[in-house]
């Protein structure tokens, strides 16, 4: 079992952000969190702070963060389908594994941040349309990475030529975040290398809805890393290390294989030690 940091805010100042964010990824990958990623907003979201505390685009993010770590996955966490034309997100995942040596990942989900979107002029259109974008995103960068250029074609996009040179180191692993079960879990099931779902009560029964999604398509359910989005709480000294890996084995039990999360109150070096001393090796055992 592996776990992951979910880095949501920057606080500290303007003028001290990229240093402090250096070294929580340098500290982090030194511990051995498997992966490191970021927000994909470019306000911030109301469950972490008000919306003009300082937010960073990601994907120049994650290049910043690449040059910082040498071992851990990165990956936006989630990347709103909304945002950015496949073709141009293809190019930065892509960018981002052969400049990372192989690190890359994609993680892509609908979008659902009106205000952001409003605000900056983005077009939000509605929820059917914004799935209709998912599984198109998830087509073409799929294609994308297959070295074949030929053209693309769907009811938003159409392109002559996917020509994607360099291609990746290799084909960067996709993550479809959220836990909808008619469709979000299908296109796990259909286009997904991973899922992420929130670690709540019905968590057990996610995982059978996404089992039943791939037996109907033909597609093995081991094949799935299970990820559930789980909050690091050790406590500001690590008094609560022992609840966190009590859930983290009953988490495995249920076939998860990799807890991604943030510290709550933002990450700091106490608490990435004690990850590192006395919660990654005791989860790695669950393997």
């Amino acid at each position: 079992m592996e776990v992951g940091l979910q880095v949501p805010d920057f606080p500290g100042g303007t003028a001290a952000l990229g240093r402090n964010l250096a070294g929580v990824a340098r500290a982090a990958d030194d511990a051995g969190f498997a992966y490191l990623s970021v927000m994909d907003h470019f306000f911030q979201i109301p469950s972490v702070g008000p919306s003009d505390r300082p937010m960073l685009e990601a994907y120049t993010t994650l290049g910043f963060l690449a040059a910082h770590t040498r071992r851990a996955k990165l990956f936006a966490y989630v990347t709103g389908a909304i945002y950015r034309h496949p073709g141009l997100l293809s190019k930065a995942v892509t960018t981002l594994d052969v400049l990372s040596g192989g690190r890359a990942m994609l993680g892509i989900g609908a979008g659902w941040n009106e205000e952001e979107a409003r605000g900056l002029g983005f077009p939000f259109p509605s929820t059917a349309e914004r799935f209709e974008l998912l599984e198109e995103n998830l087509r073409y960068v799929r294609q994308m990475w297959d070295a074949d250029d030929k053209p693309f074609s769907s009811k938003h996009f159409t392109a002559d030529r996917l020509l994607n040179s360099p291609q990746p180191l290799r084909r960067p692993p996709i993550m479809v975040g959220g836990g909808g079960e008619k469709k979000t879990l299908r296109f796990v099931a259909k286009h997904g290398d991973f899922c992420n779902i929130g670690n709540g009560p019905d968590l057990e029964h996610k995982l059978d809805v996404l089992k039943r999604h791939c037996e109907a398509g033909g597609r093995d359910y081991a094949e799935i890393t299970k990820t559930v989005y789980h909050y690091l709480d050790i406590g500001p000294a690590g008094e609560k290390t022992g609840e966190f890996l009590a859930e983290t084995q009953r988490l495995h039990g249920l076939g998860v294989q990799a807890v991604l999360g943030p510290f709550p109150g933002g990450a700091d070096q106490r608490r990435i030690e004690i990850f590192a001393k006395d919660i990654i090796p005791a989860i790695k055992e669950l393997a």
